[in-house]
């Protein structure tokens, strides 16, 4: 489905000191400097997959999906989506494709969403039964039916994205390119808008790509994760094989009757003891959290336990200070 092989894309930005002499040398003649925004980023994805694209501000995403959506044009290398090259093939590519950015609008913001959406309908040339089927769908689905009279200024920004999300699959794409598409939406919102990709990707199995710094998105929607670091690709692998390599520890949270005897288990650390409750730290591997809790059960009368991995989100700075980005 998406195929990217050592692309390259730089950009040329203007540098100056402080002060107004500097500002009138600068206009005089300028000093630029040469930012290399992605360097060999060669990876491949398969139809139905739905990929984290992670990494830090400034590592090259979104230069990575304006090239893959045919906005911008890469230095060198080659990609083709559906076996289209974006760039080349831009009119038969967008056809195939819906882009949503967090921070820009394809809604006209004057007026109200659906006449946005008939004029969408007009650029993609959609059929009148497929545009009255895909507004069903995507009214139902995104709770947007009673919005579309509203102009869009008068929106909420959770009301908003979910009307842009909508507006990028009128035409029912292939492939969904989704860059910060929860930021700022509260949690009702976010818990919809991730619900209706997941139905999506397996009633139709759409290709997504999300690129987000909110790793709840990518822990819930995700089963791949790439990870890109100064324009390079760092890491790419399973999200569930990721995290059983770099989560070392369970915690292990034990809700029991009155106990005041200290708890030992060699090899676990004890990282909080009270009468009724206690937290333990198990690394995982070299201790099985089924032998910890067959040890509880002997000196406890539990009433309740609960086994949690790490944050993604301490993953995500751990993958950032081993790979230095």
């Amino acid at each position: 489905m998406i195929h990217v092989e050592n692309l390259n894309k730089s950009f040329k930005v203007s540098k100056r000191a402080q002060g107004i002499r500097a500002a009138i040398g600068s206009f005089i003649k300028p000093n630029f400097e040469t930012i290399e925004a992605v360097r060999n980023l060669s990876f491949h994805i398969d139809p139905g997959e739905i990929v984290g694209y992670i990494g830090p501000n400034g590592a090259g995403k979104s230069t990575t999906i304006k090239m893959m959506s045919g906005i911008l044009v890469p230095d060198s290398g080659q990609c083709l989506i559906d076996g289209k090259n974006p760039w080349k093939q831009r009119v038969d590519h967008v056809k195939n494709i819906g882009v949503v950015f967090g921070q820009r609008s394809q809604l006209w913001w004057d007026v109200p969403v659906v006449d946005s959406f008939e004029l969408l309908k007009n650029i993609y040339k959609i059929e009148d039964k497929t545009y009255k089927n895909q507004m069903e769908l995507l009214g139902d689905s995104l709770a947007i039916g009673d919005i579309l009279t509203t102009p869009v200024r008068q929106l909420s920004l959770g009301q908003r994205m979910r009307c842009e999300i909508a507006a990028s699959l009128l035409h029912d794409p292939k492939v969904l390119f989704l860059d910060e598409p929860t930021i700022g939406l509260d949690a009702v919102s976010k818990l919809g808008v991730r619900k209706f990709i997941k139905t999506l990707n397996r009633e139709k199995n759409t290709t997504v790509i999300l690129t987000t710094h909110d790793m709840s998105d990518i822990d819930a929607l995700a089963n791949r994760m790439l990870l890109i670091g100064k324009g390079q690709l760092l890491l790419d692998g399973s999200l569930q094989d990721i995290k059983k390599q770099y989560f070392k520890e369970k915690t292990v949270i034990v809700d029991h009757f009155e106990n005041k005897k200290v708890l030992k288990i060699p090899g676990v650390t004890c990282k909080e003891q009270e009468i009724n409750r206690s937290v333990f730290s198990v690394p995982v591997n070299q201790v099985k959290v089924s032998d910890v809790i067959q040890s509880l059960a002997r000196d406890l009368e539990i009433i309740d336990i609960e086994v949690t991995n790490p944050d993604v989100e301490n993953l995500v700075v751990d993958l950032y200070k081993e790979y230095n980005i």
